[in-house]
């Protein structure tokens, strides 16, 4: 794999984690609300740009 692959593959990664994260935050906010997870839609398209501060890991630890 070139280093153009892995740059892709790693992009795609961190695209997915994203994504994954932000479905996981509308899922537990219609469980809050007492809304069925069914109902609410499914994170589409690419997140915004201030995605990647709000949803990434942070280096914060819980002890």
């Amino acid at each position: 794999m070139d280093t153009q692959d892995q740059a892709r593959a790693l992009m795609m990664r961190h695209h997915k984690l994203i994504k994954n994260r932000q479905q996981s935050m509308l899922n537990r906010v219609a469980d809050e609300v007492g809304a069925e997870p069914g109902d609410c839609s499914m994170i589409q398209g690419k997140p915004n740009s201030n995605a990647t501060n709000n949803y990434e890991r942070s280096n914060a630890t819980m002890s």
